[in-house]
């Protein structure tokens, strides 16, 4: 399979403007995804509509794609990119790769180990999930939880607890049931990537501001893979100064 890894990126964030460029330990965020994703695919590019964050990546010797300012989401913003990738290197690929410019430390692992989940023919879309673990804060909407079939793919995704338990008090619910955390990376075969950008969207996404709600309620299926490596999401100013001293511990070898 020809696989292309893209990073969407834009400067115009409501929470954290400018944030793929926030400084951690030396590197601007973009940089520290790009040079993970790099480690597993061959094609890789940041897809962005800023020409800050084109002239930043283009400074570490990245590679990046020009879109359109107009998306609504990473996944739109990725549809365009494959068709002027594909176009400008005359490549036909099979599988595109959403890595979340916000989690500058992605492992390549978790990249592979959704990759590795279209060897089944059948697989549409494939995320990434990891369980809560004791202390975690399953109550944060920043970070959503999703439940699964019996097959691994997602029933539902949502910023609140999923799912509710009856009978007992909500300081209980972590210990009676094993919750998931979903991990915003996305891997979609192109034909699908096509056809669930045309969507329309749909009431449930809009409430909860949650695009993959979309796909599920128009009948596509999410493969669900699941990992025990922790990554970090920089939602806010305060998540980045937590990153910052994780990278520096990393790099002092602690």
């Amino acid at each position: 399979m020809k696989i292309l890894g893209l990073i969407p990126a834009r400067y115009a964030s409501t929470r954290f403007p400018g944030k793929p460029l926030a400084i951690i330990a030396g590197k601007p965020m973009i940089q520290w995804v790009y040079e993970r994703a790099s480690q597993v695919f061959d094609w890789c590019y940041v897809a962005t509509d800023d020409d800050r964050i084109k002239h930043a990546v283009e400074a570490f010797g990245g590679r990046v794609v020009m879109t359109s300012e107009l998306h609504k989401s990473g996944t739109d913003r990725c549809a365009e990119a494959l068709d002027i990738v594909q176009s400008e290197q005359n490549i036909r690929f099979d599988v595109v790769v959403n890595i979340q410019g916000d989690e500058p430390f992605i492992q390549p692992q978790q990249l592979s180990r959704v990759v590795s989940s279209f060897a089944n023919p059948h697989v549409q879309i494939a995320t990434l999930v990891k369980p809560f673990v004791p202390g975690e804060d399953v109550f944060n909407p920043n970070s959503p939880k999703v439940i699964l079939n019996q097959n691994s793919e997602a029933i539902c995704f949502s910023r609140s607890v999923i799912p509710f338990i009856r009978g007992k008090e909500q300081s209980q619910w972590p210990d009676s049931f094993r919750y998931l955390k979903h991990i915003g990376l996305y891997a979609y075969r192109t034909d699908i990537l096509r056809r669930i950008t045309r969507l329309k969207q749909t009431p449930l996404e809009l409430a909860e501001s949650l695009e993959q709600l979309r796909w599920i309620e128009n009948g596509y299926r999410i493969t669900v893979v699941e990992t025990d490596l922790e990554t970090l999401a920089v939602d806010t100013p305060e998540d980045l100064e937590r990153v910052k001293l994780l990278a520096d511990r990393m790099l002092k070898g602690e």
